[in-house]
């Protein structure tokens, strides 16, 4: 795995899965997130609870699709281990600290 920050690989994991509504809707969630909620695309790492809230404001139960497939485009990226508590209902913020910890685990 090459010396990238977890940062920048969640970035573009995000940006992938919007990627997948299309271009126009994807740069329209962006402006959203940014004049709503005040969460630019560079903070979104930083600010995942708020990120994972402002898109089930905007999508209500259509939110969960597209955290799924963060998701699972994550653990693509992350190499396929990452380590989670054993929950029923993990929540998406939780899943990318699992995700981090697995990152920054594999790297060292």
């Amino acid at each position: 795995m090459s010396k990238r920050s977890f940062e920048k690989l969640l970035l573009e994991t995000v940006d992938d899965g919007l990627s997948s509504l299309g271009d126009s809707a994807k740069h329209a969630i962006y402006f959203h997130l940014e004049n709503t909620f005040n969460i630019s695309k560079r903070n979104i790492p930083y600010k995942i609870e708020e990120f994972a809230d402002a898109l089930e404001k905007i999508f209500g139960l259509g939110a969960k699709p597209i955290e799924i497939l963060i998701m699972q485009r994550l653990y693509e990226k992350v190499g396929g281990v990452v380590q989670y508590p054993e929950q029923k209902d993990l929540v998406f913020a939780e899943y990318v600290t699992a995700a981090r910890q697995s990152f920054l685990k594999k790297k060292k």
